[in-house]
């Protein structure tokens, strides 16, 4: 097959490392793109969390049951999970740049339709087409940053990448109880609006433009990919729910794991599948996914399992927010610096690290001693922080450099893929442990086990030893060259 760039022109031969001039764009329009990158990934990102804290207020004002206004959160969340390797597998057909322009552009009008719907339902299909636009966003931020920076800043670019994830993540609550003590509930939408403008703006002159590869569209693979990962997520927010809702999530669980087995039969062998099969046969791709997917789920456990902890520990709700700023503020901290290591130092060494911080964090936090003191609660989770954050950047950035440059897009999904269902299995496995165990220890018991999966992440990224990704497909012609952008 033919790669060629976002105009049409066959792209660069791709030189052998130390070869041909430097890779990445540079100067001003770097800085340009990485700005344009950051500002989608922020708001994308925080839409998954931000609605949650004014659901109730949703409901009144809309004359909704609160049952129903859970679809709020589940339709960014299903569109979100359901085409993220779609998205990205189409963004090397047509380029990376389209569709984080066509993603910012869709998320930016359907935040304006949440921020002026005028019942449930029309609001839930405005929440349907942001989870569609955050997906493109999403899908190719990985890609976009490959060619934006150059190899050798890889590292420290995936640990700025980590830092907006994870702070987005981790501050929506607040942000959004912010915006709600100055407006509705529907600034939390209109506010994406003027930063949705400023972000397409500045992409349509700063974004790289990438090579494209030539092949026909796989609809029928979207549509099983789709399905696959959307039942996926549905199955496991109706688990957490418990009572009727274990019985719904295991039908939708087998459909989502039949519908995988279709996608797998249809895919093997295929030179670029949607699922990314071809990646997964890498060694190191492979355990640096699997780890990065034990972290997540771990993560998303302890922020289920924590506020109730605090809360039977006999702290307020705004303490408790202060007592989890600790966390986003240490990986803020950690991110870059892992990121700058992982340019140097083997990722597999680094993220074991990470995760065996990450574990002595989740379990200090899990044995917390009844007369501990406010100290005590800070340090454990600056050290989770401190540890989640050292052990993502390295496990993305293998992800991403362990890809040939025209699967850069499907490394990417990947790693999206990977923090959603991640985060969809620690949420229903923090939600199982509230049903199975008794009240008192039931948040206790889920940190607990989210330390399990912490050390599990441990001993995946140890498999890994002191493998590095091969660089030489990573060094090549500097891509904006091709398109006189």
């Amino acid at each position: 097959m033919t790669d060629r760039s976002e105009t049409g022109k066959a792209a660069p031969a791709q030189s052998a490392a130390g070869d041909g001039p430097p890779d990445g764009l540079a100067g001003a329009r770097r800085h340009w793109s990485a700005f344009a990158i950051i500002l989608g990934l922020t708001v994308s990102v925080l839409d998954s969390s931000i609605a949650n804290v004014a659901l109730p207020t949703i409901a009144q004002d809309l004359k909704a049951q609160p049952a129903a206004s859970i679809w709020v959160l589940n339709a960014y969340q299903i569109a979100l999970a359901a085409l993220l390797l779609p998205l990205a597998a189409l963004g090397e057909v047509i380029g990376y740049r389209r569709i984080a322009q066509a993603g910012l552009a869709v998320f930016t009008l359907a935040s304006l339709a949440c921020g002026l719907a005028d019942s449930l339902a029309m609001l839930t299909a405005a929440r349907v087409l942001q989870g569609i636009g955050a997906a493109g966003i999403i899908s190719v931020t990985s890609a976009l940053v490959r060619f934006t920076y150059p190899h050798r800043m890889l590292g420290r670019a995936m640990g700025v990448n980590a830092v907006v994830v994870s702070m987005s993540a981790a501050m929506g609550p607040t942000i959004a109880s912010g915006l709600l003590s100055i407006g509705d509930w529907r600034l939390l939408f209109l506010v994406n609006v003027p930063v949705g403008i400023v972000a397409t703006a500045v992409s349509v002159f700063s974004l790289p433009a990438t090579p494209r590869t030539a092949r026909p569209l796989n609809l029928i693979g979207a549509l099983l990919c789709a399905a696959t990962f959307g039942l996926a997520i549905t199955g496991l927010q109706s688990f957490a729910h418990g009572g009727e809702g274990l019985a719904l999530g295991l039908v939708q669980l087998g459909a989502a794991i039949a519908a995988g087995i279709a996608l797998a039969r249809r895919e093997r062998g295929r030179p670029h599948p949607i699922v990314p099969l071809d990646l997964l046969r890498v060694r190191l791709f492979a355990l640096s996914a699997a780890a990065a997917m034990g972290t997540f789920v771990a993560q998303m456990m302890a922020y289920v399992a924590l506020p109730f902890e605090l809360h039977q520990l006999g702290y307020s709700a705004v303490e408790t927010g202060l007592l989890l700023t600790p966390w986003p503020l240490a990986i803020a901290v950690a991110a870059p610096l892992a990121g700058r290591l992982a340019d140097r130092y083997p990722p597999g060494l680094l993220s074991a690290v990470g995760c065996g911080v990450f574990f002595t964090g989740l379990f200090a936090l899990g044995t917390l001693p009844a007369n501990h003191g406010i100290g005590d609660i800070v340090w454990r989770m600056a050290l989770c922080g401190i540890g989640f954050g050292f052990s993502q950047t390295p496990n993305n950035r293998a992800m991403v450099a362990c890809a040939p440059r025209e699967r850069s897009g499907a490394a990417g999904g990947a790693i999206g893929t990977v923090r959603v269902l991640g985060q969809g299995i620690g949420a229903a496995g923090a939600a199982l442990a509230f049903h199975t165990a008794a009240p008192e220890i039931g948040a206790r018991a889920a940190v607990l086990t989210a330390a399990g999966f912490a050390l599990a992440a441990m001993g995946v990224s140890l498999l890994r030893g002191k493998e590095r990704p091969a660089l030489a497909s990573d060094v090549g012609k500097d891509a904006n060259s091709e398109a006189g952008a």
